[in-house]
């Protein structure tokens, strides 16, 4: 009874607590409205208020009074209400309290700025813009309080900006020269001494912009002063300086441009950096070098430049941030475990080749990942060998325990990269180092056995990444060109699924088909289907399986799923549910970046679908009776997929059906330049007398085995600094040569690698392929080698390139038979390094551009005195001809600058770019090139998409060629600008017919918006 008289006491005391707050609150706000009144004035019409007060002491009392107020709103559920009630009365003070002269009440106002921000982000968005550009110029005060204190403001608006308010601001920050502020700020502590608070808050600062503008990233890099700073600021300075400077380069750093430019001066900075992860400094230190080399080396090719700069150290580092748990007793403290989140995820380096894969091995990889997967193996387990049972037994333990669990995805997927990447003879080099291999390898079948049981459990404890990561693990190591572990690998996992494997291959086949079928593909459970088509290519893998697969319509199921894929925009990346790929992130930020595919594609279900069916198709005995749609289906795959990995495998599967290669995208034009007999330049000869006639240049440049190896007689003479060559009398076509064959080579299998070579691809017959399997290995074709030994390739390994651009450099000077010159646009100085002519042009093979374009090759064939020229004039600039002769070469044409690197361009620099494809469009027309046509307006208006003013100049140049319909799409990018050029003068620029266009489409714009004013 007494018990239940204080409890409704205490909650009449907290009752009346809670009530006496909330009238105190209601009181310090009328208090802040009644100082915010003091300050407003009415204009002279009597309606609009603003708030403009030059009295100090009532701007302090604002200030005091808004302080008490934000104090005192914390916990208070009315305070939203209250505050959004006087939100805009206050952004409106502060903004007139910002530009006063008195220092003290700067700084005090700032310091609320910050309050306002940090505790109420999402009702500040429509007020942020306001305090940008009072904030910024007060960056540069001499009073370091108020300095600091406006540089954290600005930071924490920039940190809590909603991404649709970005290019907004964006504008403010750069109107109002912030970035160019605090680079002059902090060029100032080069060699002096100026408060280490001030750098490190605008440090801060910095790094906040850099990471969300990549426009910020190029001014800041290119600045050699600050550069200077930065690099003496981390080596003399203490750990918060030296985590701020680590931030800033890994914000850098996320600017491709920029990232290549720090490796290819990599030494002091690589040094910097592995200095940073060293086991010596602080853990934040620590964290932030992992996370500038994750920048650093975020593609292959800038990994195999930072490895092979600095592999042992970089390793070294990687291994002694993954074994930090252990120097805590096995207890892991939340930086401890950022650091061992940060390592393994810079251990994902392992997923690219190169030489820093022995470093890992010899670092004790093995050891390492196997002690963050069970712990204490080493003291439970003895120093005698344990039997295939007990290393189960030990495994399966060890992994109920969940020990670093969140860990897990890492583990298994470096652990698939380092078998994906060793080597055919790879061997444990110790049998303690066998122990610990044998042991994660039993783990990873373990997992995956558990992965495959669980079903639609998956999704519903939130372990995809972990089941998923371990079952891909087990795949890939069954087809690591290691002998050792692939061999190993299938053995455990044959132990590990008796005696039920049968059970789950039943279970597997009846969950795939019933998400394969119509109804059900594409449900939410795609990271589930996923796993188990995983687990039925494994179970593919496995030669005492292959046979209940194929007889559960496992085939038919898998040639669903790619039918299906294939025919539906469903289509879910690795990275959505593989949550251990943190770098997303990075992607959305990274600038300056070609981003490619993936060697797997962007679609899950399609890769593995055709990896389980590869893995199936050789041992299907009805190959005869599915021909007729499978091989349609999976050339539609190489012909419609982009991604290595998919094509790889349709062309593996397809090697079964007799087809072999990659057709290429000069195919066609090659069959019509084959029988044109007139333009070859070279006699293969067989032992019987008969003879095929070839091109010296596509040899040349794709199977230079079968050229003579001796060099074709050219006349040459050296100038000062370059080679030039006098051009021959006749450059079409040169003499024929004849090469002998030996009596080995068999006819039809030669003829058949011709197809390859020019056609990317080749049909042929049992007998047949055996026959070519010799000479494209003699002949150093080792795709088509390959794909003839029916081997699935290593993952990773790049498609056969059609890529002929090597044509245009000395490999193709030689064979070349046609000049293509240049309109010469103004007066410049020209060198060749091939010849004495003195006007742009570019030495090229008529085979190459009459394969390329309808227009050349009737030109070449019109029997006309063009057709005999040695030069053909192409009415273009000297750089719209690199880019004709790239494409016609490659079939792609090249994009103009873009990233950061585009968002610095002035609009001189921009048309200078564009102009170009303004150029080509214009060219494409005559010469029927309607692809070409097609690609220069979409690059054109996507320029015009990320630069308005640029319409003005480009509606100019459109005109210029008489090219209207870009002219009108310019001008309707030029609508919205259309009073402002009026007013401005800008429009008198322009011809009538052009002002015409842009004011009809201002027109239609007011009308689509219903407002005709103005």
């Amino acid at each position: 009874m007494r018990s239940s008289k204080r409890g409704a006491a205490a909650a009449a005391d907290n009752s009346r607590g809670s009530s006496s707050s909330s009238g105190h609150l209601h009181t310090l706000h009328q208090r802040l409205k009644h100082a915010l009144s003091l300050g407003t004035t009415r204009s002279c019409d009597d309606k609009e208020r603003k708030w403009k007060c030059t009295d100090i002491e009532i701007q302090r009392h604002v200030v005091r009074s808004l302080a008490s107020f934000l104090d005192s709103t914390s916990g208070h559920a009315s305070n939203h209400r209250l505050l959004k009630d006087s939100l805009a009365d206050i952004v409106e003070a502060l903004v007139w309290i910002l530009q006063c002269k008195s220092e003290a009440i700067v700084g005090m106002a700032a310091n609320e700025v910050v309050k306002l921000v940090s505790t109420n982000s999402s009702m500040m968005q429509l007020y942020l813009t306001d305090l940008i550009n009072p904030l910024s110029s007060l960056l540069c005060s001499n009073n370091l309080e108020v300095a600091i204190s406006c540089a954290t403001a600005l930071n924490m608006i920039f940190s809590n900006l909603s991404v649709k308010r970005e290019k907004e601001v964006w504008e403010i920050v750069k109107e109002a020269k912030t970035v160019i502020q605090i680079i002059r700020i902090m060029r100032e502590f080069l060699g002096g001494t100026p408060p280490i608070e001030n750098f490190q808050e605008m440090a801060s600062l910095l790094y906040t912009i850099l990471w969300r503008w990549p426009p910020s990233r190029s001014s800041v890099w290119n600045d050699t002063i600050l550069m200077k700073v930065l690099e003496d600021s981390h080596i003399k300075s203490n750990v918060s300086t030296k985590v701020a400077v680590l931030k800033l380069y890994s914000a850098l750093a996320l600017c491709n441009k920029v990232a290549k430019e720090l490796l290819e001066n990599g030494e002091t900075i690589l040094q910097m950096m592995v200095y940073s992860m060293n086991g010596s400094e602080p853990l934040s230190v620590r964290i932030e070098g992992f996370r500038l080399a994750q920048h650093l080396a975020a593609d292959e090719q800038r990994c195999i430049k930072m490895t092979s700069l600095c592999s042992g150290p970089l390793i070294k580092a990687i291994i002694g941030g993954m074994r930090i748990w252990s120097l805590g007793s096995g207890k892991v403290a939340n930086d401890q475990m950022s650091l061992l989140d940060e390592a393994c995820q810079l251990a994902l380096i392992t997923r690219w080749p190169g030489e820093h894969h022995n470093c890992f091995w010899e670092q004790g990889i093995d050891k390492v990942l196997l002690d963050l997967l069970l712990e204490n193996f080493d003291k439970q387990a003895s120093e005698n060998p344990l039997s295939p049972e007990e290393q189960m037994s030990f495994a399966q333990e060890g992994l109920d325990t969940n020990f670093l669990v969140a860990l897990r995805p890492y583990i298994w997927e470096i652990l698939g990269w380092l078998s994906v990447h060793c080597t055919k003879d790879f061997r444990p080099s110790t049998h303690r180092n066998e122990l610990y291999i044998n042991m994660l390898i039993t783990c990873a079948c373990l997992s995956f056995v558990e992965a495959i049981c669980k079903g639609r459990q998956i999704c519903e404890n939130d372990d995809t990444s972990r089941s998923e990561s371990s079952s891909r693990a087990v795949l890939v190591m069954m087809h690591s060109a290691s002998t050792y572990i692939a061999s190993k690998v299938r053995l455990i996992l044959s132990g590990v699924l008796e005696p039920r494997g049968n059970e789950y291959l039943k279970r597997l086949l009846y969950l795939l088909e019933y998400a394969s079928s119509k109804n059900n593909f594409g449900s939410p459970n795609i990271p589930k289907t996923v796993i188990e088509l995983v687990g039925l290519t494994c179970y593919s893998g496995l030669p005492q399986y292959q046979k209940n697969v194929i007889r559960g319509d496992g085939m038919k199921t898998l040639v669903t799923f790619i039918r299906r894929c294939m025919s539906n925009q469903v289509c879910i990346r690795r990275r959505s549910f593989a949550s251990h790929f943190h770098s997303n992130v990075f992607y959305e930020r990274a600038c300056c970046w070609m981003t490619t595919e993936e060697w797997e594609g962007k679609d899950a279900l399609l890769f593995y679908s055709l990896w389980g069916l590869a893995e199936l198709v050789q041992h299907s005995s009805d190959k005869n009776h599915t021909n007729s749609h499978l091989v349609k289906m999976v050339q539609d795959v190489l012909n419609n997929v982009s991604a290595p990995g998919p094509r790889w495998l349709a062309a593996h599967i397809l090697s079964y059906f007799g087809v072999y290669g990659f057709p290429n995208k000069h195919d066609k034009g090659f069959v019509r330049a084959l029988e044109d007999k007139e333009h070859t330049d070279l006699q293969l000869l067989f032992a019987n007398g008969d003879y095929v006639s070839a091109h010296k240049i596509i040899l040349a440049v794709r199977c230079p085995s079968l050229l003579p190896p001796e060099q074709f007689p050219h006349n040459a003479k050296t100038t000062d600094n370059f080679s030039v060559r006098d051009i021959p009398e006749k450059l079409s076509p040169m003499f024929q040569k004849e090469v002998r064959l030996s009596a080995h080579v068999d006819q039809q299998a030669l003829l058949k690698l011709l197809d390859y070579v020019y056609f990317g691809y080749l049909e042929a017959g049992e007998e047949l392929a055996r026959k070519l399997k010799t000479l494209a290995k003699s002949c150093n074709l080792q795709p088509l080698f390959l794909m003839l030994c029916r081997k699935i390739t290593k993952w990773g390994t790049p498609i056969p390139s059609s890529d002929l651009t090597d044509a245009l450099g000395p490999t193709g000077f030689q064979f070349a038979d046609v000049i293509l010159e240049a309109k010469a646009t103004e007066q410049m100085p020209w060198v060749c390094s091939f010849c004495s002519l003195l006007v742009p042009h570019m030495h090229a093979h008529k085979i190459i551009l009459q394969s390329s374009c309808n227009y050349l090759r009737a030109l070449f064939q019109s029997g006309m005195q063009e057709s005999h020229s040695q030069t053909i004039k192409v009415p273009v600039s000297w750089e719209a001809l690199i880019k004709l002769m790239q494409l016609f070469y490659s079939c792609e044409l090249p994009n103009p600058p873009f990233g950061c690197l585009w968002d610095n361009m002035d609009i001189k620099e921009r048309l200078y770019e564009l102009k170009p494809y303004v150029e080509l469009y214009w060219l494409a027309e005559f010469w029927v090139l309607e692809d070409v046509q097609e690609t220069c307006f979409r690059i054109l208006v996507s320029c015009l998409d990320s630069d308005r003013q640029l319409a003005v100049e480009v509606i100019k140049l459109a005109a210029s060629f008489s090219l209207w319909k870009l002219a009108e799409v310019a001008a309707d990018y030029m609508a919205p600008l259309y009073h402002k050029l009026r007013d401005s003068g800008e429009l008198e620029e322009l011809d009538e017919l052009l002002i015409d266009l842009v004011r009809d489409a201002s027109v239609r714009l007011s009308l689509e918006r219903g407002d005709l004013s103005g």
